[in-house]
């Protein structure tokens, strides 16, 4: 495995949509498990493919690893939403490309997604709390969207000019 370099906003990768994958093979798999080293080794829940320059409809997430507990990895391949909730919640949000900054978004609360597994499987599943709000915050990634995204213009730019500042100094 390898750690991959995450892009920071605003990299105009960060707002390709991703392809979809045709079969989830062992170039693939290299793929998801470089993208779970990756996202461990940043303290991360969540990372698209696009967040690290592949352009492929990849994400892989962990929502209940930390420090002492055991990780409980998803590997997805062209993840899709089937049905969302009408009940939404508000999270407050972080992103990897997105270093330092958080902020809240609405979002439904549960998510029916369909999905490739790393056995290349077709995988229905239904998610809520924070499996559904990374799951959501992952996909936007695959289709070109930042969390900031959801924001007002005037807090999008003052989150793109801290950022802008982050990069000189890394």
């Amino acid at each position: 495995m390898a750690q991959l370099n995450v892009l920071i906003a605003p990299d105009p990768r960060l707002k390709i949509v991703a392809k979809p994958v045709s079969s989830v093979d062992d170039s693939v798999r290299k793929i998801m498990d470089d993208m779970l080293e990756t996202m461990y080794a940043e303290d991360g829940a969540g990372l698209a493919a696009t967040q690290v320059g592949i352009d492929k409809r990849i994400i892989v997430m962990d929502v209940v690893w930390d420090e002492g507990s055991k990780r409980a990895p998803f590997k997805m391949a062209n993840p899709e939403i089937l049905w969302c909730s009408e009940e939404t919640s508000i999270h407050n949000e972080g992103c990897l490309s997105v270093p330092g900054q958080r902020g809240e978004v609405e979002r439904p609360s549960k998510i029916k997604v369909r999905y490739l597994d790393e056995k290349n499987t077709l995988i229905e599943r239904d998610a809520d709390g924070m499996l559904a709000v990374c799951i959501q915050h992952e996909i936007d990634h695959l289709n070109g969207k930042l969390y900031i995204d959801y924001f007002s213009p005037l807090k999008q730019q003052i989150i793109l000019r801290k950022l802008k500042k982050y990069k000189s100094y890394a």
